[in-house]
């Protein structure tokens, strides 16, 4: 097992989308990386879906809808309608609103045309609520209790909040004492040995998003906290879901240089992981940029080949995590 957080996360995610139980059987699991909201960000973020649900959010395409393009589709009518007349009032000039609809139909979200003066629409599918859980997992292969103490904070903050149905922490198997003496006792503990063979050694307890929380705004004496409405977590929750739809966990590659000669992919348990050659090592997202000194693009006569990389091998890898991605989202 690669010894960066990195790495360990990338293995999560992969084990987490073969081997999640989701808590209603024939739920379908969409698993990503690094999302949360401007104060919090989860490392693997899990959503537990209505399958036919999630297949009538398919069809409004594979690409996550940000809130403006949301609202549009649950607004849109089924059958042609001045667009005024089928939107709520927005509270900001109608004209930030044709310029989303354009947006919409360009992106098949909904349909439009123009009678006389007039802009119509009509939905291309229902919005539908197809969301049933959240789960949150922070990735920490290393720890001391300073570690430990740090992230019981974090958690703490987690369930006060109930913006996700459960929170745990997926750490190494040799790190199980330091994480159940130290955490929260509504957070579950998950464990991995070095194949990435998982055990739970604490259950968590489930959270309550439909309910008001508490957002612990800073600690100390005396600890200062404000209300959050339950209409304000779905949103967010909302939010949280169509990035996970839209993004997955195959995404780093994107801020990555898969055009360097020294890019790879290698096979590593539930799935790829990337490695550099230069450095003989799994690379973060953050080593692996065109800043890095042992950056060397591709030669152009690599992007000349034919198949199975045509256009350089650092496009092959894009096209195959894309793949991958479109493959392992349900509802496509």
């Amino acid at each position: 097992m690669a010894g960066a957080e990195f790495g360990f996360e990338l293995r999560v995610c992969a084990w987490a989308e073969s081997n999640w139980t989701p808590a209603e059987p024939d739920s379908r699991v969409l698993v990503a990386r690094q999302l949360g909201t401007q104060r919090r960000r989860w490392d693997t973020v899990l959503v537990e879906a209505d399958p036919e649900a999630l297949r009538t959010r398919a069809e409004l395409g594979d690409r996550e809808l940000d809130p403006e393009l949301r609202s549009l589709a649950e607004h849109a009518p089924a059958d042609w309608t001045y667009y005024r007349d089928a939107l709520p009032d927005p509270g900001y000039p109608w004209r930030y609103v044709r310029d989303a609809i354009h947006r919409a139909s360009a992106r098949g979200v909904l349909e439009e045309r123009k009678r006389g003066n007039r802009i119509e629409i009509r939905r291309v599918a229902p919005y539908p609520d197809w969301v049933r859980r959240v789960v949150a997992i922070e990735n920490k292969p290393d720890f001391d209790a300073s570690a430990a103490r740090d992230l019981a904070d974090q958690l703490e903050r987690d369930v006060a909040l109930g913006l996700a149905d459960e929170v745990w922490v997926a750490t190494r198997a040799d790190e199980t004492r330091a994480l159940v003496t130290e955490m929260p006792i509504h957070a579950g503990v998950l464990t991995f040995d070095e194949a990435m063979d998982a055990s739970v050694a604490w259950h968590p307890r489930s959270l309550d998003p439909d309910a008001a929380g508490v957002r612990v705004t800073e600690h100390g004496d005396p600890t200062t906290f404000e209300y959050v409405a339950a209409d304000e977590k779905r949103e967010t929750r909302r939010r949280i879901a169509e990035r996970a739809y839209g993004r997955g966990w195959r995404s780093y590659v994107e801020t990555m240089r898969p055009d360097c000669k020294a890019f790879d992919l290698r096979d590593a348990e539930h799935g790829y992981v990337p490695y550099c050659h230069a450095k003989d090592c799994e690379q973060t997202a953050a080593e692996c940029s065109g800043s890095c000194a042992s950056f060397s693009p591709e030669p152009p006569q690599w992007r000349q080949r034919g198949w199975p990389i045509e256009g350089g091998p650092g496009q092959a890898i894009q096209r195959l995590l894309a793949r991958r991605r479109s493959r392992r989202r349900p509802g496509q």
